[in-house]
């Protein structure tokens, strides 16, 4: 009960114990203020133990505020550690995003220059199965075949030019030696000799 009620039923049984005095006679108001002054000091007692209770709940819920007020503070501040990480982890993902997109970009660009180099290399490959760059090596090796040969005849040619102007070089030295020796046996009076 609270100590408002207690006080409300103690001036209700005051009242009360006045009414009875005055409407009974002496000794009955004697005996109903006695039980009225015992009802007062039952409700007196009921009241210091609901007061002493009230004490000991206001107690417990001071401490229990105490403690979900340390809670709370504690809760909020890891929650702003917590939204200090989430703005850090937000700045490192957009940082993270950032360098996805350049590596993205490359990756594309990679993609792009393979993918040129694919259609190249199947242009080529379409080139060697209808065999245009092998026709055309073959005949460019007939051409070098038929330089070569020209060439090889060439040379002959100019080798067996060679070999007669070394016989013929050969003969001369042959008959410049012969005529050498035939001036040294007879003297030459001329006045345009010269000996060789």
């Amino acid at each position: 009960m609270k100590t408002r009620e207690i006080i409300i039923l103690l001036l209700a049984a005051a009242f009360g114990a006045v009414a009875i005095v005055t409407w009974n006679g002496e000794i009955e108001a004697k005996e109903r203020a006695d039980k009225i002054a015992k009802e007062a000091e039952a409700a007196r007692v009921q009241a210091a133990a609901a007061a002493a209770k009230a004490a000991q709940d206001y107690a417990s819920l001071k401490k229990a505020a105490d403690e979900a007020s340390k809670q709370a503070a504690a809760a909020l501040a890891k929650a702003k550690a917590d939204a200090a990480q989430t703005v850090a982890d937000l700045a490192k993902a957009k940082e993270d995003a950032a360098k996805a997109a350049v590596k993205t970009a490359e990756l594309e660009k990679a993609k792009a220059d393979a993918a040129a180099r694919v259609n190249e290399l199947t242009a080529e490959l379409g080139r060697l199965r209808d065999g245009s760059e092998l026709k055309d090596a073959l005949a460019k090796q007939k051409k070098a075949e038929a330089d070569l040969e020209a060439a090889s005849t060439a040379l002959r040619e100019a080798n067996a030019k060679l070999a007669a102007a070394l016989a013929r070089i050969a003969e001369l030295e042959e008959e410049n030696r012969r005529l050498r020796e035939q001036t040294k046996g007879t003297p030459n009076t001329s006045p345009n000799y010269r000996v060789l």
